[in-house]
């Protein structure tokens, strides 16, 4: 693979982020979204990540967006504001290059900076041979737990999996203030 460039992702990147996710959105089973959003609406999504002060990054290469990843809160509620949610998406012809394991360890390095201590993958159609299993794995990443026939896509019932990567101290020490909150 020729040079990659990660760097955060700009309003300008919205077009090519819009078609990386509606390409995911319309072929694949990571996201069980099943009508992919629009622009406009990925750029309320992009805007509301990155005002929360959450990274979103590009992988760039010859000038071309060619992936994309940003964490967010697992869930919103306070309790949960250690733990930050990761997602990835690349552009089909990028894919089982080892593009996502360079996004994922970006932002790995970007959230144990922010200080969350729990990094959660959700993943969609997840059996121990998707890629996205594969790829957390690889990352340190260890099984949570298999949410049965949660999203129906493609004509078929997909499981979730759900999996997770202890960041500064996890759950061995008490933390001094939320990630994000000052």
């Amino acid at each position: 693979m020729s040079q990659i460039h990660i760097r955060p992702a700009r309003p300008a990147d919205l077009a090519s982020i819009t078609e990386i996710y509606r390409d995911a959105v319309l072929h694949g089973t990571a996201t069980y979204e099943i009508d992919p959003p629009d622009r406009e609406e990925m750029t309320w999504r992009f805007h509301a990540i990155t005002t929360d002060g959450f990274p979103y990054i590009v992988a760039e290469q010859g000038g071309a967006v060619i992936g994309y990843a940003y964490a967010s809160y697992f869930r919103t509620r306070p309790a949960y504001w250690w733990s930050a949610e990761d997602s990835i998406y690349i552009m089909p012809e990028a894919k089982g290059k080892g593009l996502g394991k360079i996004l994922l360890n970006q932002l790995i390095k970007d959230c144990t900076s922010l200080g969350f201590r729990q990094f959660i993958a959700v993943i969609g159609d997840g059996h121990d041979a998707s890629a996205s299993v594969r790829l957390h794995t690889s990352a340190g990443f260890t099984y949570s737990g298999t949410i049965k026939a949660s999203g129906f896509k493609h004509g078929r019932w997909l499981d979730t999996v759900l999996m997770q990567l202890e960041m500064n101290g996890g759950s061995q020490t008490l933390p001094d203030r939320p990630p994000l909150r000052s």
